[in-house]
């Protein structure tokens, strides 16, 4: 971070007059296109309530955003490396193009070089940047109801066999696990710290999960087992999900009022009802919260019961620190615990 950016309402301002003194240093997610640009870019400007801004094209990626094709804004990063401007290019132009190694070394360029060059520039391989955008575009096509082969055919795969590999790999159900008539929803949707997959049913919520998160594709298959079937589409508790989060990222909320359908014994319960209780703007440690339910000598099952909360955000386990002040293990990574802590310093 080489600078402390300034207030969003100036930064739109900044976006407004496509001030140059931003250029490569501050970029603008826009929620209505899923698109992420320079502040100077040419496009028709989009209404504040659309805009999140960020410090790099990493940020903006992380949080499911793709890369503007009028400004180009990933390659405010790469200076004069004339491969990766070339591969960033290439992605642009056809991003559902499937990327290979081999296709890569086909163009001469030296694969562990190309690695490490993405990796420490964007925090990612190109591969996987890549990889990333094909599944979002079938995951997209998936949820507005379409057929797997038109999802496959989004996400530019070779194959069915290999859209189905893929999309389990990410979210652990096959496409075709899916069930039209099944109680249970399954939505993919943007937020600023990164895609996010919820499952509700008509009336509660019953997972929320950073798309990253290692244990959702035990999660979601738990879930498919329990209620007989999962489907795409949406709800109205998802729906009030999506209002509310996005309410929250902007400030204007910090508490939920989405029923949560809580899948867990007793105990667990009993603690995520202990950390919805903690405010935000608030943080507690695993030995406090172990006081609050009655338990002072359990703090390590408080731990457990805390890392099993599949409901991230409405359910505040960011909000729980080490007795010795550090941030300890979080799910959806320490960068996303760090930045909801810091988000809600607002609500103090």
């Amino acid at each position: 971070m080489f600078f402390t950016l300034p207030d969003n309402d100036s930064l739109y301002i900044a976006l407004l007059g496509r001030d140059p003194n931003y250029d490569g240093r501050v970029f603008v997610g826009v929620r209505s296109t899923g698109v992420f640009c320079r502040l100077t870019c040419p496009a028709r400007k989009p209404k504040r309530e659309n805009c999140t801004f960020y410090e790099s094209p990493s940020e903006c990626i992380d949080a499911g955003f793709r890369p503007c094709k009028r400004c180009h804004p990933m390659h405010a990063m790469v200076l004069d490396d004339p491969a990766v401007r070339d591969l960033l290019t290439r992605l642009d132009n056809d991003p559902t193009y499937r990327w290979s190694e081999d296709k890569v070394s086909a163009l001469g360029y030296d694969l562990s070089t190309i690695r490490r060059t993405f990796k420490r520039t964007f925090g990612i391989t190109f591969l996987d940047l890549a990889r990333a955008r094909r599944l979002q575009a079938g995951f997209t096509v998936l949820s507005n109801g379409d057929r797997v082969i038109d999802a496959q055919l989004e996400a530019g795969f070779e194959s069915g066999a290999a859209f189905r590999t893929a999309f389990a790999k990410m979210v652990g159900v096959k496409p075709s696990a899916f069930s039209d008539t099944a109680l249970l929803r399954a939505d993919w949707f943007q937020t600023e710290l990164g895609p996010m997959v919820a499952v509700a049913d008509n009336t509660h919520l019953h997972l929320l999960e950073f798309a990253d998160r290692k244990a959702l594709p035990a999660e979601l298959s738990r879930l498919q087992k329990a209620a007989g079937g999962i489907g795409f589409g949406t709800t109205e508790p998802l729906d009030r999900t999506k209002a509310e989060l996005t309410d929250y990222f902007d400030g204007q909320r910090a508490t939920f009022t989405v029923p949560l359908a809580l899948h867990g014994t007793t105990f667990t319960k009993s603690v995520w009802q202990a950390l919805m209780a903690v405010r935000a703007g608030q943080i507690q440690t695993y030995a406090g919260l172990a006081q609050k339910i009655g338990r002072p000598t359990a703090t390590r099952a408080v731990a457990r019961a805390n890392g099993a909360n599949q409901i991230s955000i409405l359910i505040p386990c960011h909000r729980v620190i080490g007795a010795d002040g550090n941030l300890t293990g979080y799910g959806g990574g320490l960068w996303r615990k760090r930045k909801l802590i810091d988000l809600e310093l607002q609500y103090k």
